[in-house]
């Protein structure tokens, strides 16, 4: 976060941090200019112990730069934390520096005493080198140190020098400025600059800016001047605030309805039975062309992307491959003209997903971007972007997120459906009127389930081993369950496709460990029916995820979540929230940090 301006800068950079903290919470700092000098004041732990350090020992000027950090180079210590100093230089960083270690090796030799384990603090000292060796100024230092700097960085950079400026650059790592008449910020993402301007730029990698007082210059590393648009921005503060709920966590599960409602909104065309398509960036003749889908995603995006892959190739019967964009990078993918790929990320800045994308753009791919983050750094390189309107979401295990990008998915494959004549009339307006009906049907589920969940999560708190078990389009449910469910309450959780049960996880199953079988009426449902006799047999706590009305799965299980009786594609929308507030409650009854578990950051710039 940075700030110049007139107002006393900490409070604003606290609050700023507040708003980034779900990103990292490992330790926090600020560094401000305040009577001719930076004073710099750090923390280690969450942003409070920070907060506390600056009560006892104030720190006012109206220039500053704050950060959070989530370790990558060394623990989590007060040396460790941002701001890093060299000399009249205070500098703050998100990314990895590649190359760091050369680097520290040659300043070292030239004298430079670097106390830290970090990479960031080599950024630092390099600056100041380059202050010393041109005595052009800080923006030049910059300019010439992140011309030697490999990695991915987003930095912020104060000198004693020149009160009244920032510098901040761009490379792989979501930085945002936003403008107001008398003051001029920076952050990591939206929210934190949302309380104080609606008006922001976003850079592009390989920009630097100057900020001043209601000012701000933009060039390239080679400085050039260019313009970036000013984007509007049309979220509300409190949009980004609980709103009476116990976490963030839970206020985003039940911002699902209106989440999709969002996202539906003027995208359903339910008097011809179609999708809205220009957001995607094809023709209808590219979308005839195509000859292969390749889904790219991590983590839970991943999840929705392979139920994406589903929807593709039953909807809109492209053969379509789904891949973790850590693993699709150095292994010669073969891959080039006539495919498209679909880069899915909730932020839009994860970094394994970014790279992995332009390596396929670079093989003549096509890239579309499904993200929720207007202007991040995935929509910004793709071809084309088909956003989600979730609004934002702080809680770092995503949920509304996952749900909106599943929208999408879907609506891109009755769009490719259509045009490519794999879709009849009457499949696309059966798809396209169920999903004109979640919002309210999700609404429903919610509410109708979420007592009895939450006794189901009160009764199992304790247990040491969850099994989640799912088919066909619920069998990314059921991984999407597990994953939740281990993120934030540390239980350990296996999602498994229903039929691999047999195959090594039912030695798992006794009386002590609760099995939830995903269910619903479809064409998986005989086969995951067995499956559950199976885990009832070797005397596991058997949960079913039932529709409504199955007499069956009251009798097999101890107990049923019911769900509406809706199209088999429609399911996963409805399966995954009694999952979502299953995970919630139990990381509540156990006490762990919902919304800002160990270990964890919300938008992973990181390799």
């Amino acid at each position: 976060m940075g700030y110049v301006g007139d107002d006393d800068t900490a409070p604003i950079l606290l609050d700023g941090l507040r708003r980034l903290e779900y990103r990292g919470y490992d330790s926090a700092g600020v560094a401000i200019h305040s009577s001719g000098e930076i004073k710099i004041a750090r923390a280690v732990g969450k942003l409070r112990n920070l907060e506390k350090a600056l009560e006892e020992k104030p720190l006012a000027g109206t220039t500053g730069i704050g950060h959070t950090r989530w370790a990558t180079h060394g623990r989590p210590t007060e040396v460790n934390a941002h701001p890093h100093q060299s000399g009249p230089i205070a500098l703050v960083h998100n990314g990895i520096i590649e190359n760091h270690l050369s680097l520290r090796t040659r300043l070292v030799e030239r004298g430079a005493k670097i106390v830290s384990d970090t990479d960031t603090e080599i950024a630092a000292h390099l600056v100041h080198e380059k202050l010393r060796e041109n005595g052009k100024g800080l923006e030049d230092a910059v300019r010439s140190a992140l011309r030697e700097i490999h990695g991915a960085y987003a930095l912020a950079v104060l000198s004693k020098d020149e009160p009244g400026r920032i510098v901040v650059a761009k490379a792989s790592s979501p930085l945002v400025i936003g403008i107001a008449d008398d003051a001029s910020y920076a952050g990591s993402d939206i929210p934190a600059l949302l309380p104080y301007t609606r008006k922001m730029i976003f850079l592009e990698d390989g920009d630097m800016a100057v900020l001043e007082k209601g000012s701000v210059r933009i060039t390239r590393l080679d400085g050039t001047v260019v313009e970036r648009a000013i984007k509007v921005i049309d979220w509300s503060p409190v949009m980004a605030e609980k709103a009476g709920f116990k976490h963030f966590m839970l206020k985003e599960i039940h911002e699902q309805p209106r989440a999709i409602e969002d996202t539906l909104r003027g995208r359903l065309d339910r008097e011809h039975g179609d999708v809205h398509g220009h957001e995607i960036g094809l023709s209808d003749d590219d979308a005839r062309s195509i000859k292969r889908v390749f889904l790219l995603a991590c983590g839970t995006s991943h999840h929705a992307a392979m139920t994406g892959r589903y929807y593709l190739e039953s909807i809109a019967r492209i053969p379509t491959s789904v891949e973790l964009a850590s693993e699709f990078r150095g292994r010669e993918p073969m891959i080039g003209e006539g495919d498209l790929v679909v880069a899915v990320s909730q932020s839009g800045e994860t970094i394994d997903t970014l790279i992995a994308a332009r390596e396929a753009k670079e093989r003549g791919a096509k890239i579309l971007a499904i993200a929720n983050v207007i202007g991040s750094a995935i929509p910004r390189m793709a071809d084309a972007a088909f956003y989600t309107h979730a609004g934002p979401e702080i809680g770092v295990a995503s949920t509304k997120c996952f749900s909106t990008q599943l929208a999408n998915l879907m609506m891109l494959s009755i769009w490719l459906g259509k045009r490519r004549g794999s879709l009849d009339e009457a499949k696309a307006r059966e798809l396209v009127e169920a999903m004109a009906r979640l919002p309210l049907l999700m609404r429903d589920v919610i509410t109708g389930t979420r007592q009895l969940v939450c006794n189901l999560a009160k009764r199992y708190r304790d247990a040491r081993d969850v099994l989640f078990l799912g088919r066909g389009l619920n069998y990314p449910i059921a991984l999407e369950a597990a994953l939740k469910l281990k993120e934030i309450s540390y239980v350990h959780a296996e999602g498994y496709a229903a039929g691999e049960m047999k195959h090594g996880p039912i030695a798992l199953i006794d009386s002590a460990v609760p099995v939830f079988v995903l269910m619903p009426k479809d064409r998986w449902y005989e086969r995951t029916h067995g499956n559950l006799q199976e885990a009832k047999a070797r005397e596991g706590q058997v949960i079913a995820i039932a529709t409504e009305g199955d007499e069956s799965a009251h009798s097999l299980s101890q107990d049923v979540i019911e769900v509406p009786d809706v199209p088999e594609a429609i399911t996963p929308f409805l399966t995954v929230l009694p999952m979502q507030l299953y995970s919630y409650y139990v990381a509540d009854f156990k006490g762990t940090d919902v919304d800002q578990p160990r270990n964890l950051a919300k938008t992973v710039t990181v390799e």
